[in-house]
C-alpha cells in the first residue's frame, strides 16, 4: 500500500476520499484553486498545493501541473474522484508514464468506454443487450438527419464523450432534428472538448438501473448490488437507491452477470458502473459504462457494508478484491438525495452565494452526510452547485424512506435557494413510495413536486410576524439592560396607546418579492402577550418567545374575530428553527424554508416582470446571438444563448418588438441580473425594456 495519496478533485468527493485514506493510515495531498483557498477539503488534508484560477481549465483540469505536484509532494498515487480528469485517458496514461499509480482503470479501458459509440460496438460483441441506434464515425449534419428519419421518433441525441445529461436532446419529430444536433454539439464541445454525437431510439418510460462492478489485477471481477437512478431531471440523477426495487432475483443476476461481462470485455480494473435502461417488459439494454467511482456509490456501501474507496486503494496497490461473488451480502435498503443550491421555482437555475446558515441532520448508522461545505462557505458559480449528499439506511425500503423524510425535515439551509422541499415532495409522493416510477417521474409530476401555494404559507407568514415582534422585544430588553435606566418606558415595545388597543405593524418582503403589511393587536394576559391577526379570512391568535435559534410558538385559528376566547390560544405548540442575517431571516417548517426580509421603508411594488426576463438569470457566458440588432421579434422567440454550469439557457423575448441593442458579445462573461439585450415593444415604441 502506498503511503501518500494526492486527490485530484475538490468538494465532497475529495473529503470522502481523505476520510478513508486517513483511516487506512495514508497521508493525503489536496489541491485548490482561487475559489477553494479556504475549502473544507483543503483543511482536512495533511497538506495542500495551489493549482491556479477558479475556472476548472485553470486549475483542476491542468493535468501536467497535477503530475508535477504529485512528484513534488512525494505522492505515489492519484485518486481523480469523479468529474474533471476522472475519465480522461490521457491523464491516466500520463500517471502511468510518470510512475504514479492512477486509482482507477487503465487508460485503454477508459478509451474503450470514453466513446459511447465505440463502447456499444464492444458491448455488442460481448453479447450485452443494446438499444438500436446510430453510433458511426460519420458526423455530417445531413447524414445524422437522414439516420434519424430512418430510425423513427422519438429518438435521443447524445454526446459520444461525457455524461451527466450534457449534450443530450430528446427529439420528437424530423423538423426538430437539425436544431437539436447543433445545440447538442455546442454543449458537448463546451463540456467534453469533443462534439461527436450518437443517436438511439428513445424508450418513453424506462427505468435507469445500474450495477456496481469491481475488478482487480488478478483477473477477479464481481458485481456489488444494483441501484435505481430513475428519478432524474434533465438526465441528472436526483434520487438514487439500492437495491433497485421490484426486481426479481433472476433479473438481478442477469443484469449483474451482463455488467461483469461488460467489464471483462475491456479488461477492467477498479470500480466501475454499468448503466442499463430497464423497459416495462423486463428487458434491459446497455446504456454506458462509467469508468470511475459514481456520485451515488454510498448507497451501495450502506447495503453491502463495504467501503468502496478502500477497495479502490487496495486494488490500485495490487491487492485482490476483499470478497468473492458468493461472499457478497445485501442487507437493508438505502436512499441518497443530492442537496443542491438551485431554485426549483425558477426552472432549477443554479444558485451561487454565501451559505449563511447550515444545520445538518444528526449522523448515525442510519443517516450519513457526504459534504464539502461548511456554514459561511461560498457556493461558487465555477463548479457544480451540489451542497451535499444525504444518505439514509434501514432494514426495509419503507423504513429507509421514513428516515429520508425525517432527515430532510431537519436539514436547514439559508442564504441561497435550495432543493430540499423538492426532494421531500418526491420522497412523500405516493408513486415514489409505491416504487411506481420511470425516468419521466419528475416530468410527469413536476407541479406537485415543486410545490404550490398552500395554507402553510399563511401560517409561515403569521409566524414570521410573530418572530419579528419577539425579536423586537428581545432586542429592546437587551438594550434596556445595558442602558443607564433599564426601566425606561422608551425601552418597551408593547405597542401601548392611551385609550386605544396596542397595535404593531410589521412589513415583510416575502420570497416572491411581494410586500406583506400585517397589523397585530396585542393583549396582555398576565405577563404573556397574545397577538391577534387577520389573515386570509381567518382570525389568528399567536403567542411565542425566542429561545436561541428557535421560536417557541402557540397558534390558533378562529373563524371570526368576535369568537369567544380569542384571548386564548388553542394549545397547538410548534418549535420553529429560525436563522437571521441582517434584515433577512428564514423559518424552517417541516422540509420547507420560508425566507423574509423585514422592511422599514416603503418599497416600490411595481415589478418589471417583462424586463426581468431579458436579464441574465445567473452568472454565465454568452454563447451566441440568435438574432441581429434591428430584427423584428415575436414573444417567446429566442434572442441569445448563454451558458452556465455547463448548461445552455435561451433568453427569449417577452413580447413582440424590435431588437434595439446587445450589451454582451459571444464569449463574454455576465453576472446574475446583468442587462443583456434591449427590445423596443411594438405597442409602445417610446418605452424600452432593457436587459
Amino acid at each position: 500500500m502506498f503511503t501518500k495519496l494526492l486527490i485530484a478533485n475538490r468538494g465532497e468527493i475529495a473529503c470522502r476520499i481523505i476520510k478513508t485514506a486517513k483511516a487506512m493510515g495514508v497521508r493525503t495531498v489536496a489541491l485548490y484553486s482561487d475559489a477553494d483557498i479556504d475549502a473544507r477539503h483543503v483543511a482536512m488534508a495533511d497538506e495542500s498545493f495551489y493549482l491556479g484560477g477558479s475556472a476548472p481549465a485553470d486549475s483542476y483540469l491542468k493535468a501536467s501541473a497535477i503530475i508535477d505536484i504529485a512528484k513534488k509532494s512525494g505522492a505515489q498515487a492519484i485518486h481523480p474522484g469523479y468529474g474533471f480528469l476522472s475519465e480522461n485517458a490521457d491523464f491516466a496514461r500520463l500517471c502511468e508514464q510518470s510512475g504514479i499509480s492512477f486509482v482507477g482503470p487503465t487508460a485503454d479501458a477508459i478509451d474503450s468506454m470514453g466513446s459511447k459509440s465505440a463502447a456499444k460496438e464492444i458491448m455488442g460483441a460481448a453479447n450485452v443487450p443494446l438499444v438500436p441506434g446510430y453510433h458511426g464515425d460519420a458526423q455530417e449534419d445531413q447524414l445524422l438527419v437522414d439516420e434519424a428519419d430512418k430510425m423513427g421518433f422519438p429518438l435521443l441525441i447524445k454526446a459520444a464523450f461525457g455524461g451527466g445529461g450534457k449534450g443530450m436532446r430528446i427529439v420528437e419529430s424530423s423538423d426538430e432534428v437539425l436544431e437539436a444536433i447543433q445545440s447538442a454539439r455546442r454543449e458537448a464541445i463546451s463540456s467534453f472538448g469533443n462534439d461527436k454525437l450518437l443517436m438511439e431510439r428513445y424508450l418513453r418510460q424506462p427505468r435507469h438501473v445500474e450495477v456496481q462492478v469491481f475488478a482487480d489485477t488478478q483477473g477477479n471481477c464481481i458485481y456489488l448490488s444494483d441501484r435505481d437512478c430513475s428519478i432524474q431531471r434533465r438526465h441528472q440523477k436526483v434520487v438514487e437507491e439500492a437495491p433497485a426495487p421490484g426486481l426479481s432475483d433472476e433479473l438481478r443476476v442477469k443484469m449483474g452477470e451482463a455488467a461483469v461481462a461488460a467489464a471483462k470485455a475491456i479488461d477492467y480494473r477498479g470500480a466501475g458502473t454499468v448503466e442499463f435502461l430497464l423497459d416495462t417488459d423486463g428487458s434491459f439494454y446497455f446504456m454506458e459504462m462509467n469508468t470511475r467511482l459514481q456520485v451515488e456509490h454510498p448507497v451501495t456501501e450502506m447495503v453491502t457494508g463495504q467501503d468502496l474507496v478502500k477497495w479502490q486503494l487496495m486494488v490500485a496497490s495490487g491487492s485482490e478484491l476483499p470478497l468473492t461473488q458468493e461472499e457478497v451480502r445485501i442487507h437493508g435498503h438505502s436512499f441518497e438525495v443530492r442537496i443542491y443550491a438551485e431554485d426549483p421555482h425558477n426552472d432549477f437555475l443554479p444558485a451561487s452565494g454565501k451559505l449563511n446558515f447550515l444545520r445538518e441532520p444528526e449522523q448515525s448508522k442510519h443517516v450519513r452526510i457526504d459534504s464539502g461545505i461548511r456554514e459561511n462557505d461560498v457556493i461558487s458559480n465555477f463548479y457544480d452547485p451540489m451542497i451535499s449528499k444525504l444518505i439514509v439506511w434501514d432494514e426495509s425500503r419503507p423504513r429507509a424512506l421514513q428516515r429520508l423524510v425525517h432527515s430532510l425535515e431537519s436539514y436547514q439551509i439559508s442564504g441561497l435557494k435550495h432543493n430540499i422541499e423538492f426532494l421531500a415532495n418526491i420522497a412523500e409522493h405516493k408513486a415514489f413510495s409505491d416504487a411506481n416510477f420511470s425516468t419521466d417521474f419528475i416530468d410527469r409530476y413536476g407541479e406537485s413536486l415543486i410545490g404550490m401555494a398552500s395554507s402553510d404559507e399563511h401560517t409561515a407568514l403569521a409566524l414570521a410576524a410573530l418572530y419579528q415582534l419577539c425579536a423586537r422585544k428581545a432586542e429592546a430588553k437587551a438594550c434596556a439592560i445595558n442602558s443607564q435606566d433599564p426601566y425606561s418606558p422608551w425601552g418597551a415595545v408593547s405597542g401601548f396607546r392611551l385609550n386605544s388597543a396596542s397595535l404593531h405593524n410589521v412589513a415583510l418582503l416575502d420570497d416572491n418579492h411581494d410586500i406583506q403589511h400585517l397589523e397585530l393587536t396585542e393583549t396582555l394576559v398576565g405577563e404573556q402577550s397574545l397577538y391577534q391577526l387577520e389573515l386570509n379570512g381567518s382570525h389568528l391568535v399567536l403567542k411565542g418567545e425566542l429561545k436561541g435559534e428557535m421560536l417557541h410558538a402557540e397558534i390558533s385559528n378562529h373563524a371570526h374575530a368576535n369568537c369567544s376566547d380569542t384571548h386564548k390560544t388553542s394549545g397547538h405548540k410548534v418549535k420553529v428553527p429560525v436563522s437571521q442575517t441582517g434584515d433577512d431571516f428564514t423559518l424552517f417548517i417541516n422540509s420547507t424554508s420560508y425566507h423574509f426580509r423585514a422592511i422599514q421603508t416603503e418599497i416600490d411594488e411595481e415589478q418589471e416582470c417583462l424586463e426581468d426576463k431579458l436579464k441574465a438569470p445567473m452568472n454565465g457566458t454568452i454563447v451566441t446571438h440568435l438574432v441581429e440588432k434591428g430584427d423584428v421579434v415575436s414573444a417567446g422567440q429566442g434572442l441569445m444563448v448563454m451558458e452556465a454550469m455547463k448548461m445552455e439557457y435561451t433568453i427569449e423575448s417577452p413580447f413582440d418588438g424590435v431588437v434595439s441593442a446587445f450589451f454582451f458579445e459571444p464569449g463574454e462573461l455576465v453576472s446574475d441580473g446583468s442587462l443583456l439585450v434591449e427590445v423596443t415593444a411594438n405597442e409602445a415604441p417610446t418605452e424600452k425594456s432593457e436587459a
